[in-house]
């Protein structure tokens, strides 16, 4: 995990974290007892960048870390343009960005601080990711549309066949608190 949070601080990416399944499946790992880390299909990095939306600039700064780490594949978003994929209004930050991800389980970044300390941003908190809940955070719990894009990643994901333990919610109604689980 080191040699990536390096990489992707010699990057030198404006508010530039590592976010989501980086952070997130480390944690699951462990609670389930994992000795060997699940495999990841990317990591991804994130900045926000208001200067330069350019999309080529994304591309290149995933071509510098697949330079800097050929066996790990990464994906690099300039969260200032992606609200507009994502039909949102703007993001503030990449923190603000990761606010909004699908899950709370997932709304982490951890990134390198200039002193080498490991700096963790979890906007949604960490009981959730701690404790093996899945559940959709408070932007996607405000609109029948984002839940409906949760619960399709929920299906899609499978996560409970790698993480058994897992208490998913699966059965949520807009702005509710409550669920049902498999």
């Amino acid at each position: 995990m080191m040699k990536i949070l390096e990489a992707v601080r010699d990057l030198y990416l404006p508010d530039g974290w590592i976010c989501a399944g980086f952070v997130r499946s480390k944690i699951w790992d462990t609670l389930h007892d994992f000795r060997k880390r699940t495999p990841l299909p990317d990591v991804d990095v994130i900045y926000f960048d208001e200067v330069n939306v350019d999309e080529n600039e994304e591309k290149k700064r995933e071509e510098q870390l697949r330079s800097m780490l050929p066996l790990v594949p990464c994906s690099v978003k300039n969260q200032a343009r992606m609200h507009v994929a994502n039909g949102v209004p703007p993001y503030a930050s990449s923190v603000d960005a990761i606010s909004k991800f699908p899950e709370t389980a997932t709304a982490l970044g951890v990134k390198l601080g200039a002193d080498g300390r490991v700096i963790l941003a979890a906007p949604c908190g960490l009981d959730d990711v701690l404790q093996g809940v899945v559940r959709p955070t408070p932007f996607f719990r405000e609109s029948e549309a984002r839940l409906a894009v949760y619960k399709e990643r929920i299906l899609k994901k499978d996560w409970a066949t790698t993480w058994d333990k897992l208490d998913i919610w699966v059965d949520i109604e807009k702005d509710s608190t409550s669920f049902l689980t498999p």
